[in-house]
């Protein structure tokens, strides 16, 4: 099925930044990992699955909609020197992707591709609730300080 080419391209960029959140928490969970802070490390790699598994739903929905996916192209990968920057960075890519998850879902519904708007309210969810877990680390950090926090993390 031929899709709509600014849909394609603005799915393409969607893939741009999953792939780029990707990186961006698997560097995080094997510094976590290398600090020894293996439930952080398991938090942020579950994260990166989850970014992996939104990637693959777009490739797959490019193709079907007779696209070419773009894989070559990443955004700026913001890495943080200690936990919290890390969380911070997390947060603004998270709160920048349902941004754009909601502007293409805009877009899939002015086209009238209701199927492909189905699959990124579905992938919206999981950044949503990607959100809502790193707002709780926040509320955490502040909470009980970051040693505390960091000393449940291990």
């Amino acid at each position: 099925m031929k899709g709509n080419e600014k849909l394609i391209e603005s799915l393409n960029s969607l893939l741009a930044d999953e792939l780029t959140a990707i990186n961006q928490y698997m560097v995080h969970s094997e510094m976590a990992a290398n600090w020894g802070y293996q439930k952080l490390h398991h938090h942020f790699e579950k994260r990166a699955v989850d970014e992996m598994k939104h990637a693959e739903k777009l490739i797959a929905r490019i193709l079907f909609l007779e696209g070419l996916p773009v894989v070559s192209n990443l955004r700026k990968i913001h890495i943080g020197s200690d936990v919290p920057k890390q969380i911070t960075n997390d947060h603004a890519a998270e709160k920048d992707a349902i941004v754009a998850y909601n502007n293409a879902i805009k877009l899939a519904g002015d086209v009238g591709d209701f199927a492909t708007r189905e699959i990124l309210e579905e992938i919206l969810k999981d950044e949503d609730r990607h959100l809502d877990d790193i707002e709780a680390l926040q509320d955490q950090i502040s909470q009980m300080s970051v040693q505390i926090f960091l000393s449940t993390q291990l």
